[in-house]
């Protein structure tokens, strides 16, 4: 299915399936203001290549999302936003469309994304052009704002409203271990379970869900598949590392639902999705459950 026919048809699933409950969270919003208390965010919603949105960052922002994702090239000294070369436009920077309404936003919320939340946003950084370059400039754009991200100094993590997660072209890596002060860390895969790399590096493990399970969500969720999926949850959070799977179903459905629920019960960090108002949906049913 063409990207834009499917992200139509997530549209569309997605406002239906959030208008069966009222409005996306409506029920779980109002129980919340009528305690006096803000919305809460949805930590571990994690919005997929979120620059495709009609307004990126703030559609996630908007349906409380913990984690969103832009992909980035290197073009000259610029970091342009897209999913593919072709796609390029001078104006969508990572500056325009992320950093600098990041920063804006934390300073009307006196230090944090969500007003009176003490959360990190997780902002994931995918490199698409080659790694090491464009980390190198990446890094130069980051320490323009010293005071919005999450830091490593010689050895110690600085909480900051956001963490930025470096994805994508593997290269990265090597300018990255080598800095003593970094504003950004780096997205590991399960190859790098029980690895050396410390959590303070790897913080993250995200890998592809079809390479490591046959189940779709159709069917029962094969036992042994399903104890896979708990060891991988126990290793990574004994080591204080956090797991995304992408390439899970994303069209709204008993399928999507039945594996959603089980990243839930497995205790799966972030849940990866393109319908920001079907995943908040979900997540505010469970939350009330």
């Amino acid at each position: 299915m063409a990207l834009t026919t499917r992200r139509r048809a997530l549209t569309t699933l997605g406002a239906a399936l959030a208008g069966a409950v009222a409005l996306p969270g409506a029920s779980a919003l109002a129980a919340e203001r009528g305690r006096g208390s803000r919305p809460r965010p949805l930590w571990r919603a994690h919005a997929h290549n979120d620059y495709e949105h009609p307004r990126p960052l703030l559609d996630a922002l908007d349906h409380r999302f913990g984690s969103v994702e832009a992909d980035i090239f290197l073009v000259g000294d610029q970091l342009l936003v897209a999913h593919d070369a072709a796609d390029l436009d001078p104006a969508r920077t990572l500056e325009s469309l992320y950093l600098a309404p990041l920063a804006a936003r934390v300073r009307a919320n006196r230090g944090s994304v969500y007003r009176g939340q003490r959360g990190s946003l997780q902002l994931l950084i995918d490199i698409k052009t080659e790694g090491s370059s464009t980390y190198l400039e990446l890094d130069r754009h980051l320490r323009r704002y010293k005071h919005l991200f999450t830091t490593w100094s010689h050895g110690r993590v600085h909480p900051g409203p956001v963490t930025a997660v470096i994805s994508g072209d593997r290269a990265a890596r090597v300018p990255m271990e080598a800095q003593k002060v970094r504003r950004a860390f780096y997205d590991g895969r399960l190859a790098d379970l029980g690895s050396s790399a410390p959590a303070s590096f790897i913080p993250l493990i995200s890998d592809n869900w079809t390479l490591n399970f046959t189940w779709r969500g159709e069917g029962a969720f094969p036992d042994a598949e399903r104890q896979k999926l708990h060891t991988i949850m126990r290793s990574a959070h004994s080591r204080g590392q956090k797991v995304r799977f992408w390439a899970t179903p994303d069209l709204a459905g008993p399928a999507r639902d039945a594996l959603w629920t089980e990243l839930l019960a497995a205790d799966v960090d972030f849940v990866n999705t393109d319908d920001l108002p079907g995943l908040q949906a979900f997540l505010d049913s469970h939350r009330r459950a």
